[in-house]
């Protein structure tokens, strides 16, 4: 049983959430703002955070970004919207949310993100500090690991922010499936970890994006 946060100014939906998860056996706590969700997650850290986007006093991409930057994002978010855009979602993703959501979110989806979530271990991120000081004393040649993470964030250029929300997803996720099978040589196994997938979901999502990683890997080794 985990212990879950849901954050959502909508009464409906936070009752939905909380009553699909009671069934599955977790524990639900639930905030109608940001200022609640802090207060939530300063009480006690959760196993995993179900945190909206569009909220009138603090949207979830700002609550997001103040735990990275005080250190407390050190469990798994999810965040959900039903009318976010492609940056907002990678925005998202870069800061440290592990998911994205799309509101009306359907029960089966639900349940997988979060059984996904629930197994990734996250990273604390450094706080905005700690990057300030190091960004200020850091010789030139401590700059190559951002060259490497410059190179991984280049694959998302060919996206066009002028597709629709649905066909840029799709995109977005073909890229980064495409990018970890190469970096994995082909592995289900090893992309299955890296991504937080269980194989039977992963397989039948790059079915879905029109990814053959068997005639992949069958170039590969030729």
């Amino acid at each position: 049983m985990a212990r879950i946060l849901v954050v959502d100014d909508e009464i409906g939906i936070r009752e939905l959430l909380s009553e699909i998860l009671y069934d599955e056996g977790h524990s639900v706590e639930v905030a109608e703002n940001a200022a609640q969700a802090r207060e939530a997650r300063l009480r006690a850290r959760p196993d995993l955070v179900l945190l909206d986007i569009w909220m009138p006093d603090t949207d979830g991409v700002s609550l997001l970004k103040e735990w990275a930057a005080q250190g407390l994002l050190d469990m798994p978010v999810i965040m959900m919207s039903g009318h976010a855009t492609v940056d907002t979602a990678m925005e998202a993703t870069r800061i440290g949310a592990v998911d994205f959501l799309e509101k009306p979110i359907a029960m089966q989806k639900l349940l997988d993100a979060v059984a996904s979530g629930l197994e990734r271990t996250v990273v604390v991120p450094k706080t905005i500090a700690q990057n300030t000081a190091r960004t200020a004393t850091a010789p030139a040649a401590a700059a190559a690991p951002a060259v490497v993470q410059q190179q991984d964030e280049s694959y998302l250029g060919s996206i066009s922010l002028e597709l629709p929300l649905r066909e840029a997803r799709d995109e977005f996720e073909r890229i980064y499936f495409e990018f970890h099978l190469a970096r994995e040589n082909y592995s289900m196994t090893r992309v299955s970890e890296r991504t937080g997938l269980e194989r039977t979901h992963l397989y039948r999502k790059l079915k879905q994006l029109g990814i053959d990683a068997s005639a992949r890997r069958r170039q590969q080794s030729s």
